[in-house]
């Protein structure tokens, strides 16, 4: 399973910012054609991006793009930027699984002119409307759709759209989170979250990344680098956690192989489905 601790944006105008971003440890790079990308510099951004994709993959960087969407995708970003290198799509400011379907037929179509394997091509929507989060399980059921994401930023388009007024503790959003978690699991889908904008603020982030893995997301998108290794320790496993999951697993086949099929461990029951968890951790963070 591909983990999705970390999505780093880079804006697609800035080439030598995109150069060095497979240098940051996360575990996939969205560069971004969409807000962070001014208007007149729309056709460049697609030119460096669409070089950048299959330079990046040759790193072993999983590459994701942002593209441009109103009312539909921009047909000029899916015909520079579908590519056999890219992973997926990264879907901005959708209202419902109408939108997913019209971009699964336009992605279609571009893989077919792109000589790229059709279907291949993964999409993550971001929640960003109140209709899309209020229909969040239906857009995470769709064709393509590997994850997505509950935007919370500070003054954003969700935040707008929904009228919430931010705050570090998040108290405002815990239904909207929660409700895709919810949605995401149901669908067999990764549950992301974003995005922390005070990006120099380390120990704020550490604590919302950990309240938001609480919760039950898989990771988060990112503005900043410096943010990546903060975001990957609080979405890994420590030291202490791999040895509780390890001698847990250890005690249940110790008291199975007895013909017990439930253990107390450290003043705890814990039968199958607890043993169950504990190797999915470990496979899954455990480096």
């Amino acid at each position: 399973m591909k983990l999705f601790r970390t999505l780093l944006f880079v804006p697609g105008s800035k080439p030598e910012w995109i150069a060095k971003s497979a240098d940051y440890g996360a575990d996939a790079v969205i560069l971004d054609l969409e807000d962070s990308v001014p208007s007149q510099l729309k056709a460049e951004a697609r030119s460096h991006v669409a070089a950048a994709i299959p330079a990046l993959q040759k790193k072993g960087q999983r590459v994701y793009v942002r593209i441009n969407h109103d009312g539909g995708p921009d047909e000029e970003d899916l015909k520079a930027v579908v590519l056999p290198e890219l992973e997926g799509l990264v879907i901005p400011k959708l209202y419902g699984p109408e939108d997913v379907q019209k971009i699964h037929a336009c992605l279609t179509q571009a893989e077919r002119e792109n000589g790229v394997e059709p279907g291949s091509v993964a999409l993550i929507p971001t929640l960003e409307t109140a209709r899309s989060m209020l229909l969040a399980y239906e857009i995470a059921c769709c064709e393509r759709v590997v994850a997505i994401v509950a935007i919370n930023a500070k003054n954003g388009d969700a935040a707008r759209d929904i009228g919430y007024q931010w705050t570090p503790e998040g108290l405002e959003t815990l239904y909207i989170r929660s409700k895709v978690v919810l949605a995401a699991r149901a669908a067999g889908v990764h549950p992301l979250v974003g995005v922390w904008q005070d990006v120099h603020d380390l120990d704020g982030l550490r604590k919302s990344a950990q309240f938001q893995r609480q919760l039950g997301f898989d990771g988060e998108l990112l503005l900043h680098p410096s943010n990546v290794p903060v975001v990957n320790q609080m979405y890994g496993l420590t030291e202490e956690q791999i040895r509780y999951y390890e001698q847990m697993i250890e005690a249940y086949e110790k008291a199975a192989r007895e013909g017990k099929g439930a253990v107390l461990y450290q003043g705890e029951h814990i039968d199958l489905a607890h043993v169950q968890t504990a190797r999915r951790m470990l496979e899954l963070y455990k480096s």
